[in-house]
């Protein structure tokens, strides 16, 4: 069969779509991977056919002249309306999804979406897919496959905050007079659907199936939604395993990594790297941290139990480590998980904390608030991760969680199985219409 995958030009994401990709790919199917040009070079380099559709434009470009356009609360965590995925339904209220529904349509979802969608119903048209996987934001990605009868997934890397929001948004609406049901998603993806001979039905929005990568334990999953486990495979792109991390430590090895998406668009990193080096320095430890050039030129020292790398394959250098502290980014969370070690997550920014708040809950590691903790909180919590039986189980559970997960290889079958499933439902839905 033939697949698409399309997201916007996030690596981040790309890099968590890539493993189901090749899977497909080795297993004889046609896969391509349409994102916006400027992505087409870390499309290819990862050995995939890709694809490039619309302009250049995305939400970074907008985060970079004014970071409040999402509208974060600043304690951090999901934007509006998502953030409703962290809070009891009886304090969501119709007025809060609504309007921050119709915020996101402008601010969010247009941005990311419609400098793609053209160009990808038009070679969906062309290359006729039988099945469609989208990041979860690239609605796009449904719009084409709706276009050309294709069945469509949600490929889920993150707490399921878009389902949880939508059922909330459904649940209020039916409570309200139909005359005051407004819904700014609707309205948007039900004129483009239109426009491609479709019309609105929810699957635009929360897929026909979902496609979930984080193990259930941590995850927050909506109702009547129906989710497809699958494991996380590492993959951070090109990498080089340099000499010195294929020799054993001579003292335990504790990794300080904070992500790629925040530098890689200028941010900065949420916590104060100096004073947290600063703290472990006198530790009979060896601390290995991964930080970005620019982060790197703002240290006045680095103590001799630590090593300062621009970047390092995660999985190579967790596997020789004994605890990880880093910002609670799924890949990274997931990486750490898989190779059964406690970890510290300083989580800030979007679904962050909240899968930080699941690690937490499963025994796994420790949590610290990243404005607020000091370098001798990150110190008591590193001594406590490498001397803590109860977090080495925790870490052991969670590992067994994300092992239990079907590969991307295990996957395709299942991915097969739904495709024909939906053939066979439109073959009898047309003839019973005829």
């Amino acid at each position: 069969m033939r697949v698409l995958f399309t997201a916007y030009p996030e690596r981040t994401h790309f890099l968590l779509m890539a493993p189901l990709a090749w899977a497909l790919r080795t297993a004889g199917h046609e896969v391509r991977f349409a994102s916006q040009p400027k992505f087409t070079g870390e499309i290819t380099q990862a050995g995939l056919t890709a694809v490039p559709v619309g302009r250049d434009r995305d939400l970074w470009q907008l985060l970079a002249r004014d970071p409040s356009w999402l509208g974060q609360s600043d304690k951090g965590g999901m934007p509006l309306p998502y953030d409703v995925a962290d809070r009891p339904a009886e304090e969501i209220t119709w007025e809060y999804l609504s309007q921050g529904y119709a915020a996101q349509v402008e601010r969010w979802h247009k941005t990311s979406n419609v400098p793609m969608i053209g160009d990808l119903v038009e070679f969906a048209r062309h290359w006729q897919p039988d099945l469609v996987l989208w990041e979860p934001l690239t609605y796009a990605g449904a719009l084409a496959a709706q276009a050309v009868g294709a069945a469509h997934a949600r490929l889920l890397f993150g707490i399921d905050m878009y389902g949880v929001a939508r059922e909330h948004f459904l649940r209020l609406a039916a409570e309200r007079p139909a005359g005051e049901r407004t819904d700014p998603m609707a309205d948007w993806l039900g004129g483009y659907a239109r426009k491609y001979g479709g019309e609105f039905g929810e699957e635009l929005i929360t897929g026909q199936a979902t496609v979930d990568l984080v193990p259930q334990c941590l995850q927050r999953r909506a109702g009547g939604l129906t989710y497809l486990p699958l494991r996380y495979v590492p993959y951070g792109g090109p990498a080089t395993v340099p000499a010195w991390l294929r020799r054993p430590p001579k003292r335990p090895r504790v990794a300080l990594t904070l992500g790629l998406s925040t530098t890689g668009h200028g941010g900065e990193y949420a916590v104060g790297v100096q004073d947290v080096l600063d703290a472990l320095g006198d530790l009979d430890i060896e601390v290995v941290a991964t930080l970005a050039e620019a982060e790197q030129r703002k240290l006045k020292r680095i103590p001799d139990n630590t090593t300062v790398a621009s970047f390092l394959p995660l999985d190579a250098l967790a596997a020789t480590c004994d605890a990880v502290i880093h910002h609670a980014g799924f890949g990274t969370l997931a990486t750490t998980a898989l190779r059964g070690l406690p970890q510290l997550t300083l989580p800030w920014d979007n679904d962050g904390p909240a899968l930080a708040e699941g690690v937490t809950r499963v025994g796994a590691g420790l949590r610290l608030n990243p404005k607020e903790a000091t370098g001798a909180d990150v110190r008591d919590a590193v001594l406590r991760l490498l001397s803590d039986p109860g977090l080495s189980r925790g870490a052991a559970g969670l590992r067994g969680a994300m092992l239990a997960q079907p590969t991307p290889n295990a996957m395709v079958p299942t991915l097969e199985r739904f495709v024909a499933e939906r053939r066979e439902r439109a073959a009898a839905a047309t003839v019973s219409g005829g």
